[in-house]
């Protein structure tokens, strides 16, 4: 069982459209949701389900816009929120910014939309390439003929058209990273991670069938290689496209990609990773007058790397004032609406040290209560380098896409394969 129903709501709780795809709940149910999400909300115990009788509410928020749907008991609450989070992006994908105005200002179009999305309370067409095919923004001009239903949209490969034909073909591969690190105060790291994802820009003809390899540890036990430059990765998550059984066989990953850019695969790795910048901060508080905080940023990757749009966070006392600061690179500021000065530096070489002081004032009369330290945070981009050491290790055709004879050709012409073309790699650490 999924979704009964799916409302829009605002930020004060009005439903601003709605959907009644099954029928077996009252759509007057959603008055019960503001209140009971206020109520959660003032006892500290909000969730992201809320029940009223025997209906469940299963809720997200966005921008300033609740997606809420409607379900009875045995629900797939999975399925149930990885639409809603579908619903956002196949929305912004049409709307660039998805908030109360857009939806206002569209009301036909999201009706199309979310009469396409789900079908009796089941997802059904989710791709945003498809579903522009034939629900436009300008939905409300009337034309003479017969409706046309894609038929990609009934086609067994349903996420690419029939037809594509481009005179270059080429591939653009992108591996991006993202570590999530928290170090105590002893330099311990006490949480490491790193999340991944593999994105592809796709300018292919024709049905092409690819294969892609990477250097993965099951892979290479299979073929008796060494495990020396592998590595494991952990709820790996593909792209409709990838043939799911193959991968489950022999690990290979091959798939009729959608045309344009779309993401692959996403991965996830637990282990153990140095921070790239190691942050040491020392505080020091003047007869409860001012405080000083000195900031030392070093690099702990490779000399030849280096760091773009670096941003560290380091919160300062709530009740702080006259701000001074002095950097040996890059700014600062303060954020005062966050306790918060962000120090931003555009490039940071790998091996290079960096120092910011800053100078707060303080009341004369300190607050009886110890506030927490929150922890400082760090932001950057590495271009061409990826921690988790995960490699694409080869990415050919499955199968070589011919091309039907030129208008005045009397044979057709040679099958081609289409280049790679690596646009890059580039981790990313938050």
């Amino acid at each position: 069982m999924s979704a009964s129903a799916v409302f829009i709501l605002d930020v004060k709780g009005k439903p601003l459209i709605s959907r009644n795809y099954k029928g077996d709940v009252a759509m007057s149910e959603i008055d019960h949701f503001m209140p009971l999400l206020m109520q959660r909300e003032e006892e500290g115990a909000l969730t992201p389900l809320l029940s009223h009788g025997r209906v469940h509410f299963l809720w997200i928020k966005y921008s300033n816009l609740y997606l809420v749907a409607t379900t009875l008991k045995n629900a797939n609450a999975s399925l149930v929120y990885s639409f809603l989070y579908k619903i956002v992006e196949v929305f912004s994908e049409y709307f660039k910014e998805l908030e109360e105005e857009s939806i206002r200002d569209n009301f036909v179009i999201v009706y199309e939309l979310l009469d396409e999305l789900m079908d009796f309370g089941f997802p059904q067409t989710t791709d945003s390439k498809i579903l522009q095919e034939y629900i436009t923004q300008q939905g409300n001009k009337l034309e003479t003929g017969k409706s046309r239903v894609p038929p990609t949209v009934t086609n067994a490969v349903s996420w690419r058209s029939e037809g594509i034909k481009y005179k270059k073909n080429e591939v653009f591969i992108d591996v991006i990273e993202s570590v999530n690190l928290l170090v105590n105060a002893n330099g311990s790291v006490l949480l490491s991670e790193i999340v991944g994802t593999i994105k592809l820009k796709v300018f292919l003809s024709g049905m092409p069938e690819l294969r892609l390899g990477l250097n993965d540890r099951v892979l290479f036990e299979l073929t008796g290689r060494s495990k020396n430059k592998s590595v494991e990765l952990e709820d790996v998550k593909f792209h409709q496209c990838v043939r799911l059984s193959r991968f489950d066989n022999d690990r290979t990953i091959s798939f009729i990609p959608p045309d344009g850019d779309f993401e692959l695969m996403s991965y996830r790795l637990s282990t153990q990773v140095k921070p790239l910048i190691w942050i040491e901060s020392v505080i020091e508080k003047f007869s409860h007058s001012r405080v000083e905080i000195m900031v030392k940023a070093k690099g702990q990757f490779k000399k030849q790397s280096v760091a773009n749009g670096v941003e560290i966070s380091v919160p300062v006392p709530s009740d702080a004032d006259s701000p001074r600061f002095k950097t040996s690179v890059g700014s600062a500021k303060y954020v005062p609406e966050k306790n918060m000065v962000i120090w931003s530096i555009k490039s940071f070489p790998g091996g290079k040290e960096y120092l910011m002081r800053a100078h707060f004032g303080l009341p004369s009369v300190e607050k009886e209560e110890v506030e927490g330290r929150p922890p400082i945070g760090v932001k950057f981009e590495i271009p061409y380098f990826t921690v988790s050491g995960i490699q694409i290790i080869n990415f050919v055709p499955a199968r070589r896409e011919k091309w039907g004879p030129e208008p005045g050709l009397s044979s057709p012409q040679a099958p081609l394969q289409p280049p790679l073309k690596k646009e890059g790699r580039r981790g990313v650490c938050v």
